[in-house]
């Protein structure tokens, strides 16, 4: 619920469990006077003082009042250059040169529904659950007007926020940075959380008090990457699961990107999170406009576990638009660990009947399948099918798989160019490079340009005509590189700030050309794994494989720390061969499936190499993820204990969103001499209701299995448990 108050300028965001506010004060400047949990209406900028600070500047609305200063003052869209030294929302070069960017509020506007984004992805939403506010600052000298875009989606706590900036001018203006959104706090005492990483080991969980100065975090390497998300936290310093106020921050972008957070000679602090300012300028010609990526927001009250949980809903209902949203994803087999380049039609076949014997509902051919690749030095951007391998091409083999009861995926990294290839020997203007310079290259290829339209309706074409020709229900979008060497022929030299942003947009231009030719084509993101798993990036693909580290074990942190902002029904999640491609780490198979049961679930393995035993497994590991699928990518997570190094199992839970039914999963870790007995502490059942256990003679009350807990059994070194609690 939006509430304005014009008499007094000031505008309340209210949600079911928190309140935002921001007030217009006496100069115009927009105060940012309160974010926290749902308080009563009233004017919040009571809680804002004044004082003389020494080499804090004074606007000229201020006249001779010292006390005032933009570098005191909770702003809700910073500028820079006019006094305030903090971190800056906007920056701006102007036609002569100067580089100030000063903002007075100068109106408002409610409406009913979601704004949304063109050519930007953006959470969406009907009349009936949503409101839109608009607040319009404007630098008059400059003759730039900013909006301020605020989305409310009051059942899910969430607020969004984007900014609109408009050249009102006759010149043109440079815009340097546009943070989509800030966020002021009168306190510093909060802890800053990031999920760091790397390749193979994605989002894990870092915290750390805020320190006098900046912290950030951020890529600039055209992706949102493996090193650090886009989402990140902050939070009162003893805040946990479920106590303590925090606040969650995600952008919806899947380019370079900087989250920071600063905390100021005065103990405040002031978050801000938007494209990174690295190599990125925005020409800004008269009358045209700059649109920011959008920020998601959800302060809780009440731990990181309700805010991961409405954050899990707001996604799967407002952000994923696929039609397998709503419709069960089918089981999965991936050639690549079975297979990699060398195959043919026979060797693809026999996979294929040994899965479609266990139950196995897809089969997805990976890399190999184009061009004459044999290997990775080869034939990027040749999607044709390689007939020496495949005779009859796709349109073939796609009828002998769905002949044994399968649908036919296909893997594709249609970003990318081999040198050796067809399409570099056409146009070998169509890459990213400055003109002179020898290649940088990644996985021994170049990046193409999807700035240029050209380029995108080229490889748009080509891979529709594989589509058109072959029954492909599944598509896996890889990109396994970094950008480097960003410079486009088709874009002028004073311009070049802009490529990486257009990059992103034009990968988001394709994605939607796909998607609207293809509604019924399950579109799977990843980048070398996780290196792209972001919320832009949910909008246009359901599901996004969480990382090229199978390793049981290793999955533990890794889908544990995607689950603070993801959705278990987003995170691609196989069973792989042991010992592991990654780690060399053997586990047993029942531990890797009750992994992969937790998120989208598949294999990445020769099933045909199994014994009888595990194949039996393998069937009932199948028949468990049919039994269980809404429950888990439906149902609301809990996080009982976090991954560690130590013998401690790490302990989650699916609860069905009535607490009808709910599933426990439990990985144990190393084991040691002499184990204690332990009891894990549930959560989300109901208090009054009785739950059956699976395997458990006698029922047990919600209230006992979430205050004394559940007793484990002594589990060995990376056993697992999954049981079905089932209320009476």
């Amino acid at each position: 619920m939006i509430i304005q108050e014009n008499n007094k300028q000031i505008f309340t965001l209210q949600t079911r469990n928190t309140t935002y506010q921001m007030k217009a004060d006496r100069n115009g400047v927009l105060l940012h006077t309160y974010y926290g949990p749902k308080i009563q209406e009233g004017d919040l900028s009571r809680l804002i003082r004044f004082a003389d600070r020494g080499f804090s500047p004074n606007p000229d609305e201020a006249g001779r009042d010292r006390t005032y200063s933009l570098d005191t003052l909770p702003q809700e869209y910073s500028g820079s250059g006019a006094g305030d030294f903090r971190l800056a929302s906007l920056e701006l070069e102007l036609a002569d040169g100067s580089r100030v960017a000063d903002l007075r509020y100068v109106g408002a506007e409610v409406k009913k529904g979601k704004y949304g984004l063109e050519g930007l992805p953006a959470f969406f939403a009907s009349e009936d659950e949503a409101e839109t506010l608009v607040l319009t600052l404007e630098d008059i000298s400059a003759h730039v007007r900013v909006e301020l875009l605020y989305g409310v989606l009051e059942e899910y706590d969430l607020i969004t926020r984007a900014v609109r900036i408009v050249n009102t001018g006759d010149e043109p203006v440079r815009i340097c940075r546009a943070a989509s959104a800030c966020l002021d706090f009168l306190s510093a005492d909060l802890d800053f959380i990031t999920f760091d990483g790397g390749h193979v080991k994605e989002r894990g969980l870092n915290r750390a008090h805020l320190r006098p100065g900046v912290q950030s975090v951020g890529s600039i390497r055209g992706i949102s990457s493996h090193q650090h998300n886009p989402f990140v936290m902050l939070c009162e310093p003893g805040a946990g699961e479920e106590h303590g106020t925090c606040y969650g921050l995600g952008l919806l972008y899947s380019g370079n990107f900087e989250a920071a957070v600063e905390r100021d000679q005065f103990d405040n602090a002031r978050a801000t999170l938007g494209i990174h300012p690295f190599h990125f300028s925005w020409t800004l010609e008269p009358g045209k406009m700059f649109t920011t990526p959008e920020a998601a927001l959800i302060c809780s009250p009440n731990g990181f576990g309700p805010m991961s949980r409405q954050f899990h809903r707001a996604v799967r209902s407002h952000l994923l638009r696929d039609v397998w949203r709503d419709r069960r994803k089918p089981v999965l087999v991936n050639s690549w660990e079975a297979a990699y380049f060398h195959f043919d039609t026979p060797r693809l076949m026999e996979l294929a009947r040994e899965a479609a014997k266990l139950g196995v509902e897809l089969f997805v051919l990976d890399d190999g399948w184009f061009g004459h690749r044999n290997d990775d030095f080869t034939s990027l951007g040749d999607w044709y099918p390689n007939e020496e391998k495949l005779p009859g091409g796709l349109s073939a083999l796609s009828a002998e798989i769905n002949g044994l009861g399968m649908e036919f995926g296909l893997w594709i990294e249609p970003e990318m160019v081999s040198e050796d290839s067809d399409l570099y020997r056409a146009h070998p203007d169509w890459v990213l490079n400055p003109p002179g310079r020898p290649f940088t290259r990644g996985r021994s290829q170049l990046v193409l340009d999807y700035t240029r339209p050209e380029v995108r309706e080229y490889i748009f074409q080509t891979l529709q005509k594989v589509l058109d020709t072959a029954n492909v229900s599944y598509l896996k979008w890889d990109m396994n590189r970094s950008l480097t060497q960003v410079w486009s022929a088709a874009i002028p030299a004073g311009r070049q700030g802009e490529v990486y942003h257009r990059y992103v947009l034009g990968v988001y231009d394709l994605l939607e050309r796909f998607r609207a030719a293809n509604p019924h084509t399950l579109i799977e993101g990843c980048s070398g794994g996780g290196g792209r798993f972001d919320l832009g990036m949910l909008y246009y693909t359901p599901q996004i494989w969480c990382s090229d580290n199978t390793d049981a074990i290793d999955r533990l942190s890794i889908q544990y720390g995607t689950s603070f902002a993801y959705p278990p029904s987003t995170m691609g999640a196989h069973v792989s061969a042991v010992p592991n491609e990654q780690t060399g780490r053997s586990v047993p198979l029942e531990t890797r499936g009750v992994v992969a049961l937790s998120g989208t679930f598949g294999y990445e393995m020769d099933l045909g190499k199994l014994s009888d035993r595990e194949k039996d497994l393998v069937k009932e590991q199948i028949q468990a993820y049919r039994e269980s699928y809404e429950l888990i990518q439906q149902g609301d997570y809990y996080r009982l204990t976090a991954p560690t190094a130590d013998g401690a199992p790490t302990c989650w839970m699916h609860v069905a969103p009535d607490q009808s039914s709910a599933i426990l999963c439990v990985v144990s870790g190393q084991t040691h001499a002499g184990p204690p007995f332990r009891c894990v502490k549930l959560r989300g059942l109901d208090p009054a209701r009785n739950y059956r256990v699976s395997g458990d003679e006698q029922a047990w009350p919600g209230d006992v299995l979430m205050q004394a807990g559940y007793p484990l059994p002594m589990l060995g070194e990376y056993q697992s448990l999954r049981l079905w609690l089932k209320a009476e």
